[in-house]
């Protein structure tokens, strides 16, 4: 969360909504909605599907899945997942 907070000055974890939830954070960007996990088995496929459902549930663009890499203590360094077809549209966007 301090990682965020760099980037996003009022970053905060959000509390759950049950079956209506829209990510595990707010306080970034209305049109992100992150999935934190820390597993020590990875499943992205289920967390992608969670994210894509919180994203819609938020009316948000983008999903993405933050799971913690084990024996790696810096947040920059955890893994980002998100779906290429997001990719795409990120990077489209930036100009690429």
């Amino acid at each position: 969360m301090n990682y965020l907070a760099q980037f996003y000055p009022h970053v905060e974890r959000r509390t759950l909504h049950g079956m209506n939830d829209k990510g595990d954070i707010a306080g970034t960007d209305p049109r992100l909605v992150w999935e934190c996990k820390n597993q020590k088995v990875l499943n992205f496929s289920t967390w992608l599907h969670e994210a894509q459902v919180e994203r819609d549930n938020a009316n948000a663009e983008l999903g993405i899945v933050v799971a913690k890499r084990r024996s790696y203590g810096n947040p920059a360094d955890q893994y980002a997942v998100l779906r290429l077809e997001d990719l795409i549209t990120i990077l489209k966007k930036a100009g690429y």
